[in-house]
């Protein structure tokens, strides 16, 4: 038995699902005519509706693993400096010009060193810049694409240009000093940054974070090249056993004896809507075939804007979310993802959904207004809300990965819980934003029943709590001053 869905992507998209012993079997479109999946034994079905050609299966070899999506690029990079050889390349390091880094420099070499951004082995020179820039996307020496949308760049000022003079390799530091990594066969050009800016994040509306923070103050120059980093990057925050790399999530995949791995990327605390469609996404899994399929529940943990709630307490919320039962732990592996972010909507959304499949993620889960925001000046979405999943479909160097959009998850005002939204009773159901709910915490509201499970709205009121005190503590300094 065959059932068909039809998504909600601009061009008409198909996906056939069938009940025997298969998994997902592919799109049928004008922009992805090819298989997703080339490797895994499935049987795969293209569907095409009717008045067009029978559907065609493929019977692959009934061979699992190791992983389930090959990296981009192929092999994993690791550009950790192997410990026997750690004292000798730091010698070398300190005998280098010195690049200073920030702490989202370091977030950065952090996220190339591992292989989230595989395959690239360095930050951008030049050429790798404008393809990024540009098309979202690196062409290799064997002609495939990657997808590659955001480009991963080190800015320098002229004075330390000047410091650098002829030298082919630099040493780079961190915010106290210490040496992080040798940057080597650099190439130094030139940072446009309104270019950057406008490809970007299609304006150049002031307030954007990531460009007050971190391009503004940046240097006029780029400096790229590849990187040896001399230890794994560590931030000592009681959070780096959450910090699994791209090898060591596949490793874990492969011990639980995963046959789909679906992500779930997020940068806010997990309500019940959140895990509603997570559950129903493994649901629907199971459905296709697969017989073990785990959930990646993945935090963003690098750079997010002031009124974000914190990494620490969004870790605490979530390991609050699976003691109450909401997600089992035994189908979720929670980690961070280090990148920072952008919010450059459906720009950003292909960085994230690429660097997953580097960490092995053969599944997706993409929603409304993927890694969007409002407007800086005006009383708006930035970006359309549905843009970010239909770029996803059609993105250069992701037609491997399975995308899944989900249905829009409301409180349900009648059943009391947070339901999937049916419009044919709109009035029932409630939509409490992020915005929203960070309101009712700061202001000791609790949410209506069924919203969060108690343990992980705990979490939130105590975060608020602790914020008020200490601004009432440092009002009075500011008086006194």
């Amino acid at each position: 038995m065959s059932l068909t869905i039809k998504s909600h992507f601009a061009y008409p998209t198909y996906l056939s699902f069938t009940t025997k012993p298969s998994r997902f079997t592919g799109y049928n479109t004008k922009i992805r005519p090819n298989s997703i999946y080339h490797f895994n034994p499935l049987k795969l079905t293209y569907y095409q509706p009717k008045k067009m050609q029978a559907p065609v299966q493929y019977s692959p070899a009934p061979v699992i693993k190791s992983s389930l999506i090959e990296p981009d690029g192929g092999a994993l990079v690791d550009l950790v400096v192997p410990e026997g050889e750690r004292g000798a390349k730091t010698i070398e390091a300190e005998s280098l010009p010195k690049v200073r880094l920030t702490k989202i420099d370091v977030e950065w070499v952090h996220v190339i060193s591992e292989g989230w951004a595989n395959p690239l082995k360095g930050f951008m020179r030049e050429d790798e810049y404008l393809q990024s820039l540009h098309f979202n996307s690196l062409r290799l020496k064997d002609g495939s694409i990657v997808n590659m949308s955001l480009p991963i760049v080190l800015a320098i000022d002229d004075e330390t240009k000047e410091r650098i003079g002829s030298s082919s390799h630099v040493g780079l530091a961190g915010p106290d000093g210490d040496l992080i990594a040798i940057l080597r066969s650099i190439e130094i050009y030139k940072h446009n940054k309104e270019e950057r800016i406008a490809r970007t994040w299609g304006t150049t509306a002031p307030g954007l974070p990531y460009v007050e923070e971190v391009i503004i103050p940046a240097g006029n120059c780029l400096i790229g090249g590849d990187l040896e980093v001399l230890k794994p990057v560590k931030y000592n925050d009681g959070l780096d056993h959450y910090r699994l790399s791209p090898k060591q999530l596949r490793k874990e995949f492969d011990r639980r004896n995963a046959d789909a791995v679906f992500a779930f990327q997020l940068r806010n605390p997990v309500h019940n809507g959140h895990a509603l469609l997570m559950n129903d996404t493994r649901r629907r899994l199971l459905e296709m075939g697969f017989k073990n399929p785990i959930l990646l529940l993945h935090p963003l943990g690098g750079f997010t804007k002031a009124d974000d709630v914190p990494l620490d307490v969004r870790m605490e919320q979530h390991s609050k979310v699976l003691e109450d039962g909401v997600l089992d732990p035994e189908t979720t592996i929670v980690a961070i993802f280090p990148s920072p972010m952008h919010y450059a909507g459906p720009t950003e959304v292909q960085w994230h959904a690429k660097a997953r499949i580097n960490a092995g993620a053969n599944f997706y889960i993409v929603g409304r207004d993927p890694a969007g925001m409002g407007h800086p000046t005006e009383k708006r979405d930035l970006y359309d809300p549905d843009h970010g999943k239909k770029v996803l479909s059609m993105a250069p160097g992701l037609e491997k990965l399975n995308i899944l959009p989900f249905r829009v998850a409301a409180y349900d005002m009648v059943a009391k819980k947070m339901a999937f939204f049916d419009p044919s009773r709109a009035k029932d159901f409630l939509f409490i934003s992020g915005t929203k709910m960070r309101t009712y915490a700061r202001t000791g509201e609790n949410p209506p029943d069924g919203f969060m499970c108690p343990g992980g709205w705990e979490v939130l009121v105590k975060y608020y709590e602790s914020l008020q005190a200490e601004e009432a503590t440092q009002q009075p300094a500011a008086v006194s001053s």
